[in-house]
Order: C-alpha cells, then structure tokens, then sequence
C-alpha cells in the first residue's frame, strides 16, 4: 500500500497547485479577471497592475504558500508513509506544474514564479532565500519583473548544484527553471525589443467592475460620470 502513498502525495499536490489564487482574489475583491488585461498572466505580478496592492500582495502570498505547504507537510509527515527525498521533490514539482497548467481553470495557468519560490523555500530555506534575494536585487534595479524572474530561474540551480549538490531535488529545480525561462519567452522577445512593462505601471480595462458598472449607469441617465 505504502507504495501509493508518493502518487497521491503528487496528484494531491497538483490539485493544491492548480487552485489559482490570481483569478480567485480578484473575483473575491470585485476586480477583472487578470487573464483579460495586461500580459493576460494569472499571477502577482499582473494584479497589481489592477492598482489594487492588496490583492497582488494576497495573491503572490498564496501562490506561494501553495508550493510551500505540500513539499512541508510532506516533510514533516511523509517519513511512516514510505515518503522520501524523491517523493519531496516529485510533490514540490508537481504543485509547480499544477500552477502553470491548473485542471480547474482550463489549464490556463500563470508563469510560476511566487510558486516556485515557495517550493524552493520548502525544499531548503537557504537556497528559496537566495533566489528570492536574487529576484530582489534585479527588480529593484531594473524595475522587470519578468527580467527579475529569469535571472533567479537560471541562478537557483547553480545555487543547488554548487552548495548543495545533486539529487532529487536538483532535478526538480533545474525543470523548474527550465520551464520558467520557457513561460516567460514572450517577455524575452519584450525585453529586447524594449516593449516590456515595468513593475507597478498599470494596465488599462482594469477598473474594478463595480465602479465600471456604477459609471455606465451614470451615462445611461445622462449624469456625469
């Protein structure tokens, strides 16, 4: 039986991965679905260019707490369930994915990055830390997210390998990178044609639907919006 336990773990995971916190915080809050504005991605990133903070703040939050909490719980409670090192990195991963195509949005799903960060700061503090420090000292100065985000994806498996060594969980962060740099090759084509949006510019359409339908009924009885 034991041996089932680590593909529930994973598919368990997946589904925790697939909850895709961008949409559900904007829908709870009273803003648009982040996939009709801006880049049209489902993350942080692209909330905030609602211009509502706190939704974005909540969303890369949660995002994040997504990839932390299966690749924990799997720590702390898998040993008496068969579940090892591989199985760790296997839940980390497939939460990941759940992210980036969610089986309960259309498969639609966003870049990964707030995902990622908390699957690495699951799978060893020091090395989340320090992609996380990464993607900080890259936004501060370039003010690109998706530039912040490529560099940290490409960094965090030198991180591992370096100080930290193969494995399991070497093989987890490598796809992760991997597939990261992949989500964001449109925002590579942006950045070198210099087109690419700066972090906090806001994306036009993206007035709460509220105060969009409270201003059309004002046109509509001839008031002044």
């Amino acid at each position: 039986m034991q041996s089932i336990y680590p593909t529930l773990a994973a598919i368990a995971a997946y589904l925790i991965g697939s909850l895709s916190f961008a949409v559900l915080v904007s829908r709870a809050m009273g803003l648009h679905d982040p996939r009709s504005y801006g880049s049209g991605n489902p993350g942080a990133t692209n909330v905030l260019r609602s211009g509502n903070k706190a939704a974005a703040v909540l969303t890369l939050a949660l995002d994040a707490l997504k990839g932390y909490l299966p690749v924990v719980l799997v720590r702390e409670l898998g040993a008496p369930y068969g579940l090892d090192e591989g199985t760790l990195a296997m839940v980390g991963l497939a939460a990941f994915l759940g992210h980036l195509w969610p089986v309960f949005f259309h498969f639609r799903g966003g870049k990964g990055v707030a995902t990622a960060a908390g699957v690495l700061l699951g799978l060893n503090p020091w090395l989340g830390l320090a992609t996380l420090a990464t993607w900080v000292i890259i936004a501060a100065f370039t003010r690109y997210s998706s530039l912040a985000a490529i560099v940290a994806a490409v960094f965090a498996p030198f991180y591992q390998l370096l100080i930290w060594g193969g494995g399991p969980a070497a093989v987890a962060v490598m796809l992760m990178g991997g597939l990261l740099v992949w989500r964001h090759r449109a925002n590579i084509q942006k950045l070198l044609k210099g087109t690419e949006s700066k972090l906090g510019r806001k994306a036009a359409g993206t007035a709460p639907r509220a105060a969009r339908h409270s201003t059309k009924h004002s046109h509509k009885h001839g008031a002044k919006p």
